[in-house]
C-alpha cells in the first residue's frame, strides 16, 4: 500500500510539473475557438484522486494477483477513457485520465515487483536453509569425502595419483584434492611441461563432457585419463587418473557413478561457501541467479543421495514399506509385495489400509485400530500372524518414524511425526526351529530324567548292601553324586530354556515386598547354612517400597544366591542380606566372605555353563554352571538388572535390581 500511494505522489509531481500534457491532450476533446476552456480540478483535488486510483489498483493487485487482476483493470482503464473524451467533449472537464492510468499502472508494477521480491527472499532463505541442514547432518568436511572417493578408487584400479580440479573464478582448473600412492611419482603443479599437459587433458574432458584419454607416452610413462565431473548436466570439475596400467573401457561406467558423487560434493561445498545475495531479486542479478541454480544442484544431489536408501531396503530380506501420514504409500519393497501377495501395479493402487488389510489374521482383524494406536501413543505395534492356511508365520511392526530436535526453550526434545514405517519379517523357519528346539527340551526332560532317576536309585539300593566292599560303595556314591548332578543340571536348563523361548508363558507378577520374600527365604536356607556353620543375617533397612515380580521366580533368585553364598564360603563366617531402596529401583544384595570370584572370571560369570577356576583348585563339579545364568535371565525379564563385586580372598557381593512400583 506504502508503494501504491508513493507512485500516486510522483505522478502528481510529475503531471503538476507538465511532463506528460502531451499523453493527457491525446484522451480529451479538443476545445474550439470561443468556447470555454476545460476545468482541471484543483490540485488538493487532483492529488486525492490520484491516490485513490493508485492505492485501489495496487491493494487489487496485492488480493487478487496480477493475471486475476489484469481483465478488471483493463476494462476500468477503458470506462475511464471513454468517461475521459465525453466529459472533456460535453461538459469541459478533464478528470486527468492520462495521470490517473499513469499512477494506476506504476502503482500495479510496484506492488507487482514487490510481491515478487518477497517471493525471492523467501526462496531464497528456504534453499539457503535446505543447504545448511547438510552443514548439520553431515560431520565430515568435503575435503574428507573427496579423499575417500579417490581412495575408494585406489582399491579397485591400478591407480598411481589422482587429483580432483575445480574451476576457480576465472574457469582455470586448479587442484582441490590429491591422492597418491607412491609420493616420489607425484609431478610438481605448475611447474613443468607435464603438468600443463595433464592439466589441459582434463580441459579437453571438460569441454567435450567425455573421458580423455592419453595413452602411456604421449605424456609420461602413466596412462593418463581426464574425467568430468558432472551432475544433472552440469560440469562442476575434472578428476584426473595416472594409471600402471592400460585404461579399461569397461570402467566408465564406476568412473561415471564416482565422478557424480565427486561432483555433488564439489558443488555441497561450493554452496558452503556462498551465500545468496538476497538484497536483489534473483531476475535482476545474474550472480543471484547463478549462486541459486548452483543451490539448486545441491538440492538435486542430496535427493538423489537419499533415494540410495530406497535401493538398500530393495536389497533386505525383510519386507519394508513406508506410509505419508495422509496414508499414501511412498515406498513398498520386494520383500513385502511377496509377503502380501501383489505385484507393483496392485500396490500402487492401495493406500496404508488396503495394504495392511493383506494381511488380516485373528489377532490382527482390525488394521486401523493398530494403526491409530501408533499414532496416539507413539509406540510401535508388534504381532506375530499365523497363517495356516499357506503354513506361513509373519512378524509385523508398525512404527512411526519421528524427527527429534531440540525444543526452544532448550528444555528436552521435541519429536515432529514424519511417517509410517512397517515392516515384515518371515519367522516360519525360526518358529519351526523353536519347536524342534521345544522338542529336544521336551526328549531331555522325558527320556533323560527316566535312566537317571533308575542310576540313582540302583546305586542308592546297591551302596545300601552291607555285602558290598567299601571301595565298591565309594564308586557307587559317586555314580549316585554324578546322577544327582545331571538331574540338577536338567532341570535348572530346563528353567532357563523356559524363560528363553519366545513363546513363553508370561510371568505373574504381583505386587511384592522384596524384604519381605529375603526375610523368607533365608528361613527357608537356615538348615543348608546350618551344615557348615554359616549364619546367615538379614540388613534391614526401613521401609522399602513393592516391586512388580514373580514372587516364586524372584525366590529361586534369591534361593541360588544364597546357595552359592554358602556353598562358596568358609565355615564359621557370615553371609549378609540386605535390601536397599534406590531412585527408581529396589536392590536385593547378598554378601558373603568367601573365596571371590578372580577378575577375569567376573564378565562371564552369567554365562550359561561356566564355571570359576580358582587358583590351585579345580573346578567345582558340583556346579552346573547355570545357577547365575537363570539368575540373569529371570531378572533381565522383569526389567531389572543384575551386578556382582568381588576381590579373591575377601568374599563377594551379588545383587540385583527391580524397578519399584
Amino acid at each position: 500500500m506504502t508503494l501504491a500511494l508513493a507512485a500516486g505522489v510522483a505522478t502528481c509531481a510529475i503531471w503538476k510539473a507538465g511532463l506528460i500534457d502531451p499523453l493527457q491532450a491525446a484522451f480529451v476533446v479538443d476545445v474550439s475557438s470561443g468556447e470555454p476552456s476545460l476545468q482541471t480540478p484543483h490540485l488538493w483535488l487532483a492529488l486525492l484522486l490520484l491516490l485513490t486510483v493508485s492505492a485501489s489498483a495496487g491493494y487489487f493487485v496485492s488480493r487478487v494477483g496480477a493475471r486475476r487482476s489484469f481483465p478488471i483493470l483493463c476494462l476500468g482503464f477503458l470506462a475511464m477513457c471513454a468517461a475521459s473524451l465525453l466529459l472533456s467533449r460535453f461538459y469541459k472537464i478533464d478528470i486527468l485520465f492520462a495521470p490517473m492510468a499513469l499512477g494506476a499502472t506504476s502503482a500495479v508494477a510496484l506492488v507487482q515487483l514487490q510481491l515478487l521480491w518477497r517471493i525471492d527472499r523467501a526462496l531464497s532463505r528456504h534453499v539457503d536453509e535446505a543447504v545448511r541442514e547438510t552443514d548439520n547432518l553431515e560431520e565430515s568436511s568435503a575435503e574428507t569425502r573427496l579423499t575417500g572417493g579417490l581412495r575408494l578408487l585406489q582399491t579397485v584400479l591400478p591407480i598411481e595419483e589422482t587429483i580432483v580440479f575445480q574451476p576457480n573464478e576465472v574457469g582455470a582448473l586448479i587442484p582441490c584434492a590429491r591422492l597418491r600412492a607412491n609420493s616420489s611419482a607425484s609431478i610438481q603443479s605448475t611447474r613443468n611441461k607435464i603438468w600443463r599437459r595433464l592439466v589441459n587433458l582434463c580441459d579437453i574432458a571438460v569441454e567435450t563432457n567425455d573421458v580423455a584419454i592419453a595413452a602411456s607416452g604421449e605424456i609420461d610413462q602413466f596412462d593418463n585419463v581426464g574425467i568430468p565431473l558432472r551432475h544433472n548436466h552440469r560440469i562442476v570439475g575434472a578428476l584426473l587418473l595416472r594409471l600402471h596400467e592400460p585404461f579399461d573401457q569397461s570402467d566408465r561406467r564406476l568412473l561415471a557413478a564416482v565422478g557424480s558423487q565427486l561432483a555433488r560434493n564439489l558443488q555441497r561445498e561450493d554452496a558452503r561457501k556462498k551465500k545468496l545475495d538476497s538484497n536483489l531479486p534473483s531476475f535482476i542479478s545474474a550472480r543471484t541467479s547463478g549462486h541459486r541454480l548452483q543451490t539448486f544442484d545441491v538440492v538435486s544431489g542430496l535427493l538423489a543421495e537419499h533415494r540410495f536408501g530406497a535401493q538398500v531396503l530393495a536389497e533386505a530380506s525383510d519386507g519394508y514399506a513406508i506410509a505419508y501420514l495422509d496414508g499414501t504409500l511412498a515406498y513398498v519393497n520386494e520383500a513385502f509385495l511377496a509377503a502380501a501377495r501383489i505385484d507393483q501395479s496392485e500396490a500402487r493402487q492401495l493406500d496404508l489400509f488396503g495394504l495392511l488389510n493383506r494381511f488380516r489374521s485373528g489377532v490382527f482383524d482390525e488394521p486401523s485400530i493398530a494403526v491409530r494406536r501408533v499414532m496416539q501413543s507413539g509406540e510401535p505395534y508388534e504381532r506375530e500372524l499365523q497363517f495356516s492356511d499357506r503354513n506361513q508365520t509373519l512378524e509385523l511392526r508398525i512404527g512411526l518414524a519421528v524427527e527429534r530436535h531440540a525444543r526452544s526453550n532448550g528444555n528436552g526434545h521435541a519429536q515432529t511425526p514424519l511417517c509410517l514405517a512397517i515392516r515384515v519379517r518371515d519367522v516360519t523357519c525360526t518358529k519351526e526351529y523353536e519347536r524342534l528346539k521345544s522338542d529336544m527340551i521336551s526328549l531331555m526332560s522325558h527320556e533323560l530324567r527316566t535312566p537317571l532317576t533308575s542310576i540313582n536309585g540302583f546305586a542308592e539300593l546297591v551302596a545300601s548292601d552291607e555285602k558290598v566292599p567299601v571301595e565298591s560303595r565309594e564308586f557307587l556314591q559317586i555314580i549316585s553324586n554324578e546322577s544327582q548332578r545331571m538331574s540338577r543340571m536338567i532341570d535348572t536348563f530346563l528353567s532357563v530354556t523356559q524363560l528363553e523361548r519366545s513363546d513363553k508363558k508370561e510371568v505373574t507378577k504381583i505386587a511384592l515386598r522384596l524384604d519381605e520374600v529375603v526375610r523368607e527365604t533365608i528361613t527357608s536356607m537356615q538348615s543348608v547354612a546350618k551344615k557348615k556353620r554359616i549364619r546367615l543375617a538379614e540388613q534391614p533397612n526401613g521401609q522399602i517400597p513393592p516391586v512388580a515380580a514373580d514372587k516364586s521366580l524372584i525366590t529361586q533368585v534369591l534361593t541360588k544366591l544364597l546357595d552359592n553364598a554358602i556353598k562358596y564360603s568358609a565355615e564359621r563366617t557370615t553371609v549378609t542380606v540386605s535390601t536397599l531402596l534406590e531412585a527408581e529401583a529396589v536392590r536385593v544384595v547378598v554378601e558373603d566372605r568367601g573365596y571371590g570370584v578372580p577378575g577375569e572370571s567376573i564378565d562371564r560369570i552369567w554365562e550359561k555353563f561356566y564355571r570359576v577356576a580358582r587358583d590351585g583348585q579345580e573346578k567345582d563339579e558340583e556346579s552346573t554352571g547355570l545357577g547365575l545364568a537363570f539368575v540373569k535371565e529371570v531378572v533381565e525379564q522383569h526389567g531389572g538388572s543384575v551386578a556382582v563385586e568381588s576381590e579373591v580372598g575377601r568374599g563377594s557381593k551379588f545383587s540385583f535390581a527391580l524397578p519399584r512400583l
